[in-house]
């Protein structure tokens, strides 16, 4: 076993760039190697139940506990060991430093899709020619082309296999859990892509914020919103003191200023009550912009109107620039186009929008008396 000044024994400082790349290289074969050598031994004690004398399932899992890694980790290596006596180009070309371990995993994928289809001559020449990512590719395209019927097979399994868990947690937060299929997969990241985008200079949303949002967006929003169900009293939807929270189909109970949010222009159904818990109207309200208005209101403003955003016309939302509930018309010079982050943060995140004098919507931050300063727009 190496000690680790043995393995640092040269400083890296002391090295010219040309050199740490040689190091770099050098390292990452000898890596490979061993895990070659480990793929031989997880194979073989794959064949054996001496994981069971540990209590563990399978082999597999033995392995990802007790020598600290993933399952499909410890499933690839398992995977390689049991097909390296078939490998013999492949494993030369590791030797040679032409491929890396990498490459020795996808072609054991391959081996177990295709089985006796298995042509390792025409696969060796692509892994040498490509990255471990690109001969993955190309590995799909071969499977594909010697036995298409599996191919298809195994896409029907994805489809069957999708699976979408939703839980909500104590404060009414969701929480997912799923898998979706390659195809399936694919159609929503083309959805969300766009979407999930920086909304401007200022967005300092993290990834899978912005990833989370455009769901809710995709949800929300486009031509056609998702239909929800709002009982409120009176008092909520003012937002009196005093007034209770509002129940939204699926979730617990919603602030008032989520109901004027959703009071605007969204796809709501809405039950409203009186103080005596009696029901005084059922339907939708007639403040939601009509169809002609809303063919007016996108003709005028193209986009979102929040300075330097450019969400299209048909992920936004008609907002109130005085709200209905109080006094504000469904009239074209009384609304704006926004998109639903900066409808948002009208509403729920107390930014607030002002007509300039030449038109122009200028953006005031929340009033904030302690704590960090406010975060600019997005």
């Amino acid at each position: 076993m190496l000690a680790t000044q043995d393995v640092y024994a040269i400083d890296a400082a002391d090295l010219g760039a040309d050199d740490l790349r040689e190091r770099l290289i050098h390292q990452r074969h000898v890596i490979d190697l061993m895990e070659l050598s480990f793929s031989r031994s997880a194979a073989e004690f794959a064949a054996t139940q001496d994981y069971e004398n540990d209590g563990s399932a399978t082999a597999i899992d033995w392995i990802r506990i007790h020598c600290h890694m993933t399952g499909p980790a410890a499933a690839d290596r398992v995977a390689v060991g049991n097909h390296v006596s078939e490998f013999g180009q492949t494993v030369d070309a590791l030797v040679d430093g032409e491929v890396g371990f990498a490459h020795l995993t996808v072609m054991a994928r391959t081996a177990d899709a295709v089985g006796s289809k298995f042509n390792e001559t025409v696969l060796v020449k692509k892994a040498r020619e490509n990255s471990p990512g690109k001969f993955h590719h190309i590995c799909r395209h071969y499977r594909h082309a010697v036995d298409a019927c599996s191919f298809a097979a195994g896409e029907v399994e994805q489809v069957e296999n999708r699976r979408l868990k939703l839980s909500t947690w104590f404060d009414g937060a969701l929480l997912l859990s799923g898998v979706l299929d390659s195809v399936g997969g694919a159609a929503l990241r083309a959805a969300l892509e766009p979407l999930a985008r920086k909304s401007g200079a200022h967005d300092d949303r993290s990834r899978e914020r912005r990833l989370a949002d455009a769901l809710v967006e995709l949800a929300c929003g486009g031509e056609q919103p998702a239909q929800i169900q709002v009982t409120s009293s009176l008092d909520t939807l003012l937002a009196l003191a005093g007034a209770a929270a509002a129940e939204m189909e699926f979730s617990l109970p919603v602030s008032s200023r989520t109901v004027e949010r959703l009071a605007c222009d969204s796809g709501i159904s809405r039950v409203l009550l009186d103080s005596e818990s009696m029901v005084i109207d059922v339907g939708r309200s007639k403040r939601v912009v009509s169809e002609p208005g809303r063919r007016a209101l996108k003709a005028r403003d193209g986009s979102c109107r929040w300075p330097g955003c450019d969400r299209p016309s048909s992920w936004t939302a008609a907002h109130h620039l005085v709200h209905w509930t109080r006094g504000g018309t469904t009239d074209l010079d009384n609304l704006i186009l926004l998109c639903h982050r900066h409808h948002w943060l009208v509403h729920e995140g107390g930014w607030q929008l002002v007509r300039g004098d030449d038109g122009r919507m200028l953006t005031v931050p929340p009033t904030v008396t302690f704590g960090p300063s406010p975060r600019g727009p997005d």
